[in-house]
């Protein structure tokens, strides 16, 4: 494969990749303008059945009245040949023969209306049937999919207690460090103007024992003051 073809095979797919991800993102969108577009076919399919029944209605009525008139002309005729009118009577079989021809048209017609009744009804039936299990599943989606935000809403909220815990714990143990090196500066001052002023000397020499005799000296004063006269 030459590097144009594979370029353009890689833009191809990337189009792609961004176009099922904007279908994606208005899937619900897209899913109910279709539900409504739907429904607006299925009615127009009612009016059509309806129409359709208005027609055939028409041709059932046609249809009773010409087997009424073809009954009532062969009463007719029949009544005329009896009476010796054969030409009468066969006037009324030619009305008869129009009639019937009629009749067998409009029976022709019927029952293609009839016909097209039942597949459309089938169809419409069929649609809805798949409009309501439609309407469940975006439905179903539609919950689903608000519960997961709520989920991730609270699992974003949950992360960023917690990241806010863990950085206030980070921020008290760097003032708490801070805190033990202020106290170890202060020790150490404290230790070097001691070892100035000569007090940590003396300290270490009250330790060994080693200190001010000022309390002995008072006891030997005193046993001065006593061997004198």
């Amino acid at each position: 494969m030459s590097l144009f073809r594979k370029l353009f095979s890689l833009g191809k797919g990337a189009a792609t990749e961004v176009a099922e991800t904007i279908i994606d993102s208005q899937a619900l969108r897209i899913l109910d303008q279709e539900i409504r577009d739907a429904e607006t076919a299925l009615s127009k399919a009612r009016d059509e059945l309806a129409a359709l029944m208005a027609k055939r209605a028409v041709l059932d009525r046609k249809i009773t009245e010409l087997k009424e008139q073809i009954s009532g002309y062969e009463a007719k005729g029949s009544k005329a040949l009896s009476l010796g009118q054969e030409d009468l009577a066969r006037e009324v079989a030619q009305r008869i023969a129009a009639l019937e021809q009629e009749l067998t048209a409009n029976d022709t017609s019927a029952t293609a209306y009839r016909g097209a009744e039942a597949k459309m009804r089938a169809t419409i039936t069929q649609t809805e049937g798949r409009i309501a299990t439609l309407k469940r599943e975006i439905d179903t989606v539609r919950a689903t999919e608000a519960v997961q935000k709520a989920q991730a809403a609270v699992a974003a909220k949950h992360s960023g207690v917690n990241t806010a815990l863990g950085d206030a714990t980070a921020s008290l143990e760097r003032l708490k460090a801070r805190q033990a090196e202020q106290e170890a500066r202060f020790a150490a001052a404290d230790e070097l103007e001691q070892q100035k002023t000569g007090a940590d000397l003396d300290q270490r020499l009250a330790a060994l024992g080693i200190g001010d005799k000022g309390a002995d000296r008072a006891d030997e004063i005193m046993a001065r003051f006593k061997t004198k006269p």
